[in-house]
């Protein structure tokens, strides 16, 4: 009967582990999708701010083009860590990109142009947010892998540790904001 009992017990914690690991899976899932979601839009309002961009400054072709370029690069971008490298160098394009606005006062009062960035900053910041809670899903299912005794689980259900999706800096991933009128 003891045996029976411990059986039991076994068991069923066997599946609280593997349950844990199964919720940590797909929050960190989840949380990806978060992310994409925001990359895609992101990935569609560059074209426009392109275009905006494109319509007033015409000396500025290796900057667009520049641009245009590192998207195509982070849309095709293979493991997390190579997409995030890929989305970084696109964040830093896009400050650039920006700050061409500074040179041309009818870009700067352009609303078409004010309304996409300020859509780029919305989506960076949700980008932002969606980045801390993907990393620290991961970060919680790589110690549930990591540790005893779900280590063990883990291993037997093949469970993988995942990467963390980082920009090197929160500034990188902050697109300034131009405001009409601006004298900076």
């Amino acid at each position: 009967m003891i045996w029976f009992i411990l059986l039991l017990a076994f068991i069923a914690l066997l599946a609280y582990l593997y349950n844990h690991l199964v919720r940590a899976r797909n929050r960190v899932r989840g949380a990806w999708s978060d992310i994409d979601v925001q990359l895609q839009r992101r990935h569609d309002l560059i074209p426009q701010l392109v275009k905006a961009v494109d319509q007033y400054a015409d000396y500025e072709r290796a900057t667009i083009e520049a641009v245009t370029a590192l998207r195509a690069e982070a849309i095709n971008a293979g493991t997390i860590a190579e997409r995030g490298r890929a989305e970084e160098g696109l964040s830093n394009g896009l400050v650039r990109l920006i700050a061409i606005a500074e040179r041309y006062p009818d870009l700067k009062a352009n609303e078409n142009f004010l309304g996409l960035q300020v859509e780029l900053v919305e989506t960076e910041n949700y980008l932002q947010f969606a980045r801390r809670y993907y990393n620290g899903a991961v970060r919680e299912l790589n110690t549930r892998i990591e540790s005893v005794p779900s280590n063990f689980v883990a291993h037997i259900f093949k469970f993988a540790t995942r990467e963390y999706f980082q920009a090197s800096s929160d500034k990188v991933s902050a697109v300034p904001l131009i405001s009409p009128g601006s004298t900076e």
